[in-house]
């Protein structure tokens, strides 16, 4: 029965809310006891007062009234020390040498304070932000938070000292990287700053063995002179032919860009004629003069949304008619049950005959038609027939030239060994003669390879269009090993000089209205850190 009655007693106290200590197992409260106010014994259910959680009279409980839980209780202690004390952290008392130690700045020859003084450089320079960040208050106090012993350098230090510094490694590490390359591209572009003087950038794109396309900034350049085609020799400037149909084409692509761009009545209507005709709900393109085929892909997709254009352009008849210039614009759209289908035709026609123009150079013309050919999205699906085979020549003409170039550079490593100077010459190796240049049939099986290598990739598959071409290369470099070559030499060109312009916008927010009176060879080596990792 006593046994029934301690196991109900158990059962009717509550433990205590929050309780740390290892006592309290021997104590509880009554369940009506909500602010747990009266401590009861477990054991002999007799009242035990306590203040505000003190556990010293529930020490002296156990000790007079329950010496075998006390003990049992110590036993338990002794052996398993308290969750509480076991995770807080030994509080020893330090020297006063210590505490000295721990308010003592960093030396400036110290690895940590090198260390954080270049974490900061890079952060200026990578985020592109004033020197003067170092002497706000907001950042000197946060790393004063993070790091009581570190002194920041003054403005001066990082502006004449830590940027120039970083930028001679930058520039070191660049140089090593373009050691390796064998192939590779130029990009370049003028711009003019905020405080309108002219800057030239140099660019250079080239594919690592991984065929992974780099971007590296060499320089950014103050260029007295006009921004001319001429002045900086970009190849692709005026290489557009220059037709009046194409002109009147994309005059009336621009017209019904603007007029669908500065109405959200007519992007509306628009978007209920797409869903009508179950055409994608793409947006207009709009031009951009500085975007190198940004044209084609306007009249691309006003041909793609001709049906849906027609049909809001016909339900808006009154605003067309008050602008006589529209009747071009709706000729241009309207589809065959408007009886204008000679003049539709012929603007299809004209955009059309702009998507597919050629360029006038030659030797411009040719790049493409080779890089295409590299290309395993394309290969010869957009070259001329009659030019198909003349590009392939030219493919393998330059795999040979790059064959022979690698095998003579081989085998004069190997005819031209090391000379040891201790070694004297024998009879046997005057006797030897020198091998003569490469036979004949050497030259014959050489073009049988690469001619079976070409035709071995013209008969594969092609990749989809939104494939990666380089990831191709870069599974397939093994299967054509020189054709993979070439490939490095060509799919390196970028077809525009946009990473030029990417850099004119790091110009922008490192030449702003509150460092406009940087020095050129200051903003070339803050741009430069476009290459930091």
């Amino acid at each position: 029965m006593a046994e029934a009655e301690g196991e109900d007693a158990e059962k009717t106290l509550v433990p205590k809310t929050n309780s740390t200590s290892a006592i309290w197992q021997y104590f509880g409260f009554k369940k009506e006891d909500n602010l747990q106010s009266q401590v009861l014994c477990r054991t002999c259910r007799a009242v035990v007062a306590t203040s505000r959680g003190n556990t010293t009279n529930l020490h002296h409980h156990l000790l007079h009234h329950h010496k075998e839980l006390h003990e049992l209780f110590k036993a338990s202690q002794s052996r398993a020390p308290s969750s509480s004390n076991a995770t807080r952290p030994s509080l020893q008392p330090q020297s006063i040498t210590q505490s000295f130690v721990r308010l003592t700045p960093y030396e400036k020859s110290s690895k940590r304070h090198i260390e954080i003084t270049e974490a900061i450089t890079h952060c200026l320079a990578k985020d592109m932000m004033p020197t003067n960040t170092v002497t706000r208050h907001g950042f000197l106090s946060l790393v004063h938070k993070l790091d009581r012993r570190y002194e920041v350098p003054s403005r001066t230090y990082f502006s004449d000292v830590a940027i120039p510094n970083m930028y001679e490694k930058c520039r070191t590490t660049v140089e090593s990287e373009l050691d390796q390359v064998e192939y590779f591209a130029c990009t370049t572009d003028l711009w003019s700053s905020r405080t309108t003087e002219p800057t030239i950038s140099l660019t250079v794109h080239f594919l690592d063995r991984e065929f992974q396309l780099k971007t590296r900034c060499l320089q950014t350049q103050y260029f007295p002179g006009e921004h001319t085609g001429e002045n900086i020799a970009y190849g692709l400037q005026n290489a557009l032919k220059d037709d009046r149909r194409i002109a009147r084409a994309t005059g009336l692509c621009k017209k019904m860009m603007g007029h669908f761009s500065h109405s959200w009545k007519q992007k509306t209507a628009l978007r209920r004629a797409q869903q009508k005709h179950n055409l994608p709900e793409h947006a207009l393109v709009t031009e951009c003069p500085t975007r190198w085929g940004s044209k084609q892909k306007m009249m691309g997709r006003i041909l793609e949304q001709q049906r849906a254009l027609s049909d809001v352009l016909l339900a808006d008849r009154k605003t067309r008619h008050l602008d006589p210039s529209w009747q071009d614009l709706e000729t241009s759209v309207l589809t065959e049950k408007e009886g204008d289908t000679d003049l539709t035709n012929d603007i299809k026609a004209k955009i059309l005959d702009y998507m597919n123009t050629k360029y006038d150079d030659p030797a411009t013309q040719e790049l493409l038609d080779v890089a295409t050919f590299m290309d395993p999205r394309f290969k010869s699906s957009y070259i001329s027939v009659e030019k198909v085979q003349d590009i392939k020549t030219r493919v393998m003409s330059e795999m040979k030239d790059t064959s022979q170039k690698e095998g003579e550079d081989s085998q004069a490593k190997s005819v031209n060994p090391p000379i040891d100077k201790r070694a004297k010459p024998s009879l046997g190796s005057l006797l030897k003669s020198n091998p003569g240049p490469t036979s004949t049939t050497f030259d014959m099986q050489m073009e049988q390879a690469i001619e079976a290598e070409v035709n071995s990739y013209l008969l594969s598959p092609t990749i989809d269009s939104e494939a990666d071409p380089l990831a191709w290369w870069k599974l397939h470099h093994l299967t054509y090993p020189k054709l993979s070559k070439l490939a490095r030499r060509y799919l390196c060109i970028p077809a525009t000089s946009s990473p030029s312009e990417r850099l004119f916008s790091t110009s922008g927010n490192v030449v702003t209205c509150q460092r406009a009176c940087l020095k050129h060879t200051k903003v070339n080596m803050l741009v430069l850190a476009k290459n930091l990792p």
